[in-house]
């Protein structure tokens, strides 16, 4: 996070003074109070004072009442004719009503003055209540005279409060020195400390709106930022608490905590800040933690308090800061750090009625983001020149969204040329920045025990990416613990999981994991625990110096093929130089030309059959022996490498073998596999796993992907343990052996896209745990297979483009699959895929009632007219994908449960609608020319069908252009007679559409520009109801009207007074309007504003974005429409129903 810019803590509330001077101008104007006035203004005290002369008797200016309102503070200087100002005393009277009301600070000096004599009104204060009363006395007009004695009894009030109140005197004291003590009062008074300028921070925005929202909850006490270090949490937490400080009776900022208590008596000193900044005043006498933690408690029941704790790293420090007794209601306290658990681990919490927390993480930026924070330290703010962009992409790519490292990056190549660039982003691919390294490693050295140490650097090396399941069993088997050390480094945010169940691991901190490694042992990699870089694989393999300090090894030989390629590219060069060399040498003689070149030629093949039987000599392969030696060897990957000699060599301690692109038809029977669990031969040659069958008590995972060559699988009676079987990709395979049945504990078996698999073994059905089977793709299959409905604890079936043996239905246009319609699906189920199988509503297997589990169904590519009825009744579904289904024309009444509906591509498609109790769900249709209605979204119809009274209402006064002009959609939805009529909801608003030809806007058009935006501020003409937007669109030189689809361009309409969210709409019809001779198109839309969005004064700023390249907007238009004040039927009521209904 960064400062983009800066702003007052002031600027952002309501207040827009720290301070209101209130005095006698005749008395002190020249003299103290513009010297007091010209210390507040030095010590950054943004202070109000009236340099206008006053005049006795007139009332209290606007903007006087209006700086003291908006004014946290107030000075009132007290002098001898301060009385004799009806201006002064009507200030003072206002002045106490906001101290009353709200936390306005007043301060009364008594310049020279008793507070006697103000308190009982005598001496001057006595002489000037006189003449007002006297003034009063004699005013002739009766409502005049009471108005007056009414203000008197006020200001008489007032006088007697202020003298009673704790001020200074100015009788026998140095005004240098006074002026000091009421500048230091008002600065400790109202914190000045705490109002430094705010940072307007990159790529926050979200964070700042959900933090924003927890302040305003009463229900949430607490909230939890973490994320890794660096990541942007002190400024976040630094930023809001300046924001919102105000609004608290007492706030403190206790920063870099974690820090902080690597000191000795740290917890002591913070606590004492904390005292002082919640108003002890005993704070410098307390010693005792304990102590220091009663008083502490007393304070926050006592006070609402805003209290942001930053960098907590134990739990112990929350006890000690905050205590046990609770919170006065309305308080907050923010905590920053890397722990997401730690807050809840405090005693308060274990308390009879604990607070509620909630719990905030910080990702890094998006790619935007990091440019423009690159850019404001590399760049000063400007976007780099095209010399620079390449490097600067590769920094940004390299940072990851982390703001700390594009913040250090940045700065350390600010004015640097691009040959440093370069440089650096090459020194980066080999070593992480100190600074940033530093900051991470934080978060590392905190982790609780060397298991959790030991794990992460594991997972940096080799399991970013892969199942978090799989990484625990292999792991686990490594004598590791892994279901505590994962949760761990997922809570210290060294870790994540994705959607998927893939570990994902940002990549300085995966770099950070593999530098430990590095460093133990810098130039020998054979002397650390984990080699991962290929080159350094191989050539500890090559020369055979594995030793037993190794526990994991990865060498993918394809990563390294640009060594093999070197003597190629020598020998050409070689080719080219020796050519070129001798035609010089020979000279300009184009007799011998021909027979340089074919001299050269010869040199070159020569050359060329040399190298490439040293080369073949030299072969990139590994002995196996190299293996010797190497007994703590856990966690090998040898993809596409070539091996020589006996496989005993082979570790016994094996977890996890991956060996892609083995060339092998079988796995050597030598190959001790006793102890493995996980074993990958993706992409390899094998026909069958081994001649023999082999027990392998320990496999729970194997992997046969895109084996090309597999025939069959079996010898299963060997696996006891085994929980996934892929053969995804087995483009040969014929077989599955039905021993596959014994394996009771199989969780996962996918054969997707084996097309040569004609049936399934019918033992799969006494597969009682298995949750997942995915078959897309197995298109040979002759019927589905029937054993599917007894396994109960089938929880994800996915059958897409099985192509089931079909027959032709009588209506002869509709192909049934025979096998489906009478399929029994399992109840259990909770996600199914039967894309692209040929189904139509009669074959629709009947089972689907009883799918009362089910939440996410994909009938994409279907032949379903409407959505059958059993798909209606599914209680829990939650995602229905029905993609594809060209004939499907209607989606009525979707579940009540729906969250999201694809409906992508159903070129048939003409309405949807939801269930009526239901929230409308997320919906995709950007391909669905053809809908007329989509409920709580849109509704369109033709323009000659709507009433005239609705268009009168809309303020669309002349429509002989629309009724005129025929221009039907792509879609033939249209009649000859008119355009597409569309309402759709745009930010809770209703917007009502059309376009028709021409080139130039209608008359009734007020405000015009002649460019695509258009700023201007409302006239005082009445309650407005509503907007008219209508701009004209012109093809680009060279194009047409007839070229492809004119999509309705962003219009975005934004008040500028009110700064409301930008309020967007854009159509989703496609349409081709037909060319006139300029091929101009008019686009006319009416915005529904009914909650005063929009009123009297406002600036308002419309401009319409050209999102597309093939039109350009050359004219713009708005027209306000206003509410008439006649009471009527609303005749827009219907179209609002039925697109407000769900939106």
């Amino acid at each position: 996070m960064v400062v983009l810019s800066e702003i007052s803590a002031s600027s952002s509330s309501t207040y827009h003074y720290d301070v209101f001077l209130s005095f006698r101008g005749a008395d002190t104007r020249y003299g103290f109070t513009d010297h007091l006035h010209k210390v507040l203004l030095d010590a950054a005290i943004n202070t109000f004072f009236d340099d206008d002369e006053i005049q006795t008797g007139e009332d209290l200016k606007p903007e006087l009442e209006n700086a003291i309102k908006t004014s946290r503070a107030s000075i009132i200087v007290l002098s001898k004719d301060y009385a004799s100002s009806t201006w002064c005393l009507d200030e003072l009277v206002l002045i106490l009503e906001q101290r009353r009301s709200s936390k306005h600070i007043v301060i009364p000096i008594f310049y020279h003055v008793k507070p006697t004599d103000v308190r009982k009104q005598q001496s001057s204060f006595g002489d000037a209540m006189a003449r007002h009363k006297q003034k009063m006395e004699g005013e002739p007009n009766e409502k005049k005279r009471s108005h007056l004695a009414n203000k008197m009894k006020q200001w008489e009030k007032a006088l007697t409060e202020v003298a009673d109140m704790k001020g200074e005197e100015a009788n026998g004291r140095r005004e240098t020195i006074l002026i000091e003590r009421i500048v230091k009062e008002i600065s400790s008074r109202l914190e000045l400390h705490k109002q430094s300028k705010i940072p307007h921070l990159i790529g926050m925005k979200s964070s700042i709106r959900t933090i924003t929202s927890f302040l305003k909850d009463n229900a949430t006490e607490f909230l939890t930022i973490w994320g890794i270090g660096g990541i942007g949490k002190t400024y976040l937490a630094n930023y809001v608490f300046k924001l919102h400080y105000l609004d608290f009776g007492r706030s403190s900022f206790l920063e870099d905590i974690e820090r902080r208590c690597t000191r000795p008596n740290t917890l002591l000193d913070l606590q004492k800040q904390l005292l002082k900044d919640l108003g002890d005043i005993t704070w410098m006498n307390i010693h005792d933690a304990n102590v220091a933690t009663s008083k502490i408690e007393k304070l926050l029941l006592r006070n609402r308090t805003l209290l942001v704790l930053d960098g907590i790293d134990h739990f112990e420090q929350l006890d000690v800061l905050i205590g046990t007794s609770g919170l006065h209601p309305g308080s907050k306290i923010i905590i920053t750090t890397k722990h997401a658990s730690l807050t809840e681990k405090c005693r308060l919490f274990m308390t009879e009625f604990p607070p509620n927390n909630m719990k905030h993480l910080l990702n890094g930026l998006k790619e935007g983001e990091s440019k423009q924070l690159l850019g404001l330290h590399a760049f000063n703010g400007d976007y780099p020149n095209e010399s620079y962009r390449e490097q600067a992409r590769k920094v940004v790519n390299y940072c990851g969204g982390h703001p700390l490292a594009l913040t250090v990056l940045g700065s350390s190549l600010r004015k640097e040329d691009v040959a440093v660039w370069k440089d650096t982003v090459k020194l980066l691919q080999k070593e992480t920045n100190p600074k940033i390294q530093q900051v991470l490693q934080i978060s590392f050295d905190s982790l609780p025990s060397k298991n959790d140490k030991e794990l992460f650097k594991h997972i940096a090396s080799f399991f970013i990416g892969k199942d978090r399941e799989f990484t625990e069993a292999i792991l686990r088997e490594c004598d590791m613990n892994t279901t505590s050390g994962i949760s761990n480094l997922i809570d210290r945010c060294l870790l994540a999981v994705g959607p998927d169940n893939e570990l994902r691991m940002h990549q300085l901190l995966q770099e950070l994991g593999r530098d430990l490694v590095c460093q133990e042992s810098l130039e020998k990699p054979w002397k650390r625990s984990r080699l991962w870089r290929h080159k350094e694989s191989y050539d500890v393999l090559k020369q055979e110096k594995g030793t037993a300090r190794i526990q994991g090894l990865v060498l993918d030989m394809k990563m390294i093929e640009n060594y093999t390629s070197q003597g190629t590219s020598s020998s050409t060069s070689i080719k080219e130089k020796f050519g070129d060399d001798l035609r010089i040498k020979i000279g300009a003689l184009p007799l011998f030309h021909r027979v340089c070149d074919i001299f050269s030629w010869i040199w070159f093949l020569f050359a060329w059959v040399f190298l490439l039987r040293s080369s073949y000599s030299n072969e990139l392969y590994i002995k196996t022996k190299a293996f010797i030696g190497m007994d703590n060897l856990r966690l090998l990957q040898l993809n596409y490498v070539q091996l020589h000699g006996p496989y005993k060599h082979f570790p016994t301690g094996l977890r996890w073998l991956s060996m892609h692109g083995f060339p092998l038809s079988y796995l050597p029977l030598e190959l001790q596999l006793e102890n493995l669990v996980a074993l990958d031969m993706s992409y390899s040659n094998l026909q069958h796993l081994w001649k023999k069958p082999k027990l392998l008590r320990s496999l729970k995972f194997l992997i046969l992907s895109c084996c090309h060559e597999l025939v069959s699988v079996g010898g299963f009676d060997g696996f006891p343990l085994l929980e996934r079987l892929i053969l995804a990709g087995c483009v040969s395979l014929i077989e599955v052996c039905e021993s596959i049945g014994n394996c009771d504990r199989l969780l996962l078996l996918d054969l997707s896209e084996c097309g040569k698999l004609k049936k399934l073994p019918r033992s799969i059905r006494r597969l009682k745990n298995l949750r997942t089977l995915s078959m897309d793709g197995c298109s040979n299959l002759g019927e589905f297979p029937v054993g599917i409905k007894d396994m109960e604890s089938l929880e994800v079936l996915k059958a897409n483009n099985v192509n089931i043996e079909s027959q032709v239905s009588s209506s002869s246009v509709v192909v049934v699959p025979r096998s489906l319609k009478s399929f029994t699906i399992p109840g259990s189920l909770v996600r199914l895929s039967l894309g692209n199988n040929n189904l139509s509503n009669e074959s629709f297997p009947v089972s689907f009632g009883s799918l009362s589990m089910l939440e996410e169904l994909d009938l994409g590519g279907n032949q379903i007219d409407y959505l059958p009825d059993c798909v209606r009744s599914l209680s829990r579904l939650r995602r229905l994908n029905v993609a594809g289904c060209g004939r499907l024309k209607t989606v009525l009444c979707t579940p009540r449960t729906l969250k999201d509906l694809i409906v992508v591509d159903c070129v048939s498609l003409e309405r949807v609608t939801f269930h009526p109790e239901a929230l409308r769900p997320c919906l995709r249709y950007q391909d669905t020319i053809t809908l007329t209605e989509i409920e709580g979204v849109l509704k369109k119809q033709a323009i000659s069908e709507i009433d005239e009274k609705m268009v009168c209402w809309l303020g669309w006064i002349n429509r002989q252009h629309m009724k005129d002009d025929k221009s039907p959609t792509m879609s033939g939805l249209l009649n000859a007679q008119g355009k597409t009529f569309l309402v759709q909801i745009s930010d809770g608003h209703e917007v009502f559409t059309t376009y028709f030809q021409g080139n130039r806007l209608p008359e009734w058009v007020t405000l015009i520009s002649c460019s695509r935006e258009l700023r201007f501020t409302l006239p005082s003409c009445g309650k407005i109801r509503g907007l008219n937007v209508c701009f004209v669109t012109t093809p680009v030189s060279g194009g047409s009207s007839a070229i492809g689809s004119v999509i309705f361009p962003f219009t975005r309409i934004r008040n500028l007074t009110k700064r409301y969210p930008n309020k967007i709409y854009s159509s989703t019809s496609w349409i081709a309007p037909e060319s006139n001779e300029e091929g101009d198109v008019v686009w006319l839309s009416h915005w529904t504003f009914e909650n005063n969005e929009f009123e009297d004064g406002d600036e308002v700023r419309v401009y319409v974005i050209d999102a597309y390249p093939q039109v350009h907007v050359k004219e713009l238009g708005v027209s306000v429409v206003y509410d008439d004040g006649n009471k009527r039927e609303d005749p827009l009521a219907d179209y609002k129903s039925s697109v407000r209904n769900l939106g």
